[in-house]
């Protein structure tokens, strides 16, 4: 699966939170003044998004919505292994350093972390 480009993941981040399937109008409300982005553009993108396999149209009337097809946790569980083994050359205590070091985790992402790594102890057993 190929990587997406900034603009491209965000609108497959919004069509992601939608869960059901959403109209280019309704993805422009959700960018909101965030981004500038004219219709056509966002046609353009959504265009490529359909092309790459990553989206399906479905024609309501006059209106087009727009469906994922690949699962949000699939994308982000490969984008993540391309990024631990592209930069970090696979180490995953390489790459959590990296995030951290020099800012204090929060008791919260400290929890979070214990219990992954607990989970997983327990399936390695």
């Amino acid at each position: 699966m190929k990587k997406l480009p900034e603009a491209e993941l965000e609108l497959m981040m919004i069509i992601w939170q939608a869960k059901e399937p959403i109209s280019r109008m309704e993805i422009e409300e959700q960018l909101g003044d965030s981004k500038d982005v004219v219709a056509s553009t966002l046609l353009t993108l959504l265009s490529r998004l359909e092309s790459r396999g990553f989206v399906a149209r479905e024609k309501r009337g006059k209106v087009n919505y727009y469906t994922a097809l690949i699962p949000e946790e699939q994308y982000l569980k490969e984008e993540g292994q391309n990024i631990l083994q592209k930069m970090f050359r696979g180490s995953l205590s390489n790459f959590v350093t990296a995030l951290y070091t020099g800012e204090k985790l929060s008791r919260q992402d400290l929890e979070d972390l214990k219990s992954f790594l607990d989970e997983q102890m327990k399936e390695e057993e």
